[in-house]
């Protein structure tokens, strides 16, 4: 993987996790039970996927074909 790429993965692991975290301060603030879990699902799943790529991007994981 070339620098620029790694960059480029970097860039895209921090956005997702800065959207989790912009979710996540939603969630504290939604009005209903009902909106503060959809909204803690959308955290949860970008968590797990954030979480994910950066494994990938280590060459820890293979994505499953």
């Amino acid at each position: 993987m070339g620098r620029g790429n790694a960059d480029g993965m970097h860039d895209r692991l921090e956005r997702m996790r800065a959207r989790a975290r912009e979710l996540e301060a939603d969630a504290e603030q939604a009005g209903s039970a009902e909106e503060r879990r959809r909204l803690q699902g959308e955290v949860e799943k970008l968590e797990m996927d954030s979480e994910q790529e950066s494994m990938m991007a280590a060459g820890d994981i293979y994505p499953c074909e």
